[in-house]
C-alpha cells in the first residue's frame, strides 16, 4: 500500500515488475537459443537484450528489498528495458534500422536509474 502520494511506487509494484521482467528475460533468452539458432546476429541481439533485462529485474528486486526512494530508479530502469531491450528485440525480429536509435536513450535511462539509486542510498544511509 502506498504510504505517500498516489504516485508512490510500492515494493509490491517493484517486485511484480521484477518478476515480469525476469520471466520475460528467461523466455526471450530461450527463444534466442532455439528459434533464432539459424540467425547468429538476431540471436546475439536477443541474448544481449535478455541479459540487460535480467540484470535490471534483479536490480529492481534489490531496490524493493532496500526500501529506498524507489520512484526514479524503478521508472528509469523500466524505461531502459522498454527502449534499449525493446529496440534490440525489434531489430532481431526484422524491424527497420531506425529502431536502433531508441537503444542509446534506453542505455541512458539505465544509467540515470543507477545514479538515482546512488543518490537515494547516500541520502538515506547517512
Amino acid at each position: 500500500m502506498a504510504t505517500g502520494t498516489e504516485t508512490d511506487v510500492t515494493p509490491r509494484t517493484i517486485l511484480t515488475l521484477a518478476a515480469l521482467l525476469g520471466a520475460g528475460a528467461v523466455a526471450t533468452g530461450a527463444f534466442a537459443a532455439h528459434a533464432l539458432a539459424g540467425d547468429p546476429r538476431a540471436a546475439d541481439l536477443v541474448t544481449t537484450a535478455a541479459r540487460h533485462q535480467m540484470w535490471h529485474a534483479l536490480a529492481l528486486l534489490g531496490l524493493a528489498a532496500l526500501r529506498l526512494d524507489t520512484r526514479l530508479p524503478a521508472l528509469a530502469w523500466l524505461l531502459g528495458v522498454i527502449l534499449f531491450c525493446g529496440a534490440l528485440y525489434a531489430l532481431a525480429l526484422g524491424a527497420p534500422g531506425w529502431v536502433a536509435m531508441a537503444a542509446p536513450f534506453g542505455g541512458a535511462a539505465f544509467i540515470v536509474g543507477w545514479l538515482a539509486l546512488g543518490v537515494a542510498a547516500w541520502r538515506r544511509l547517512r
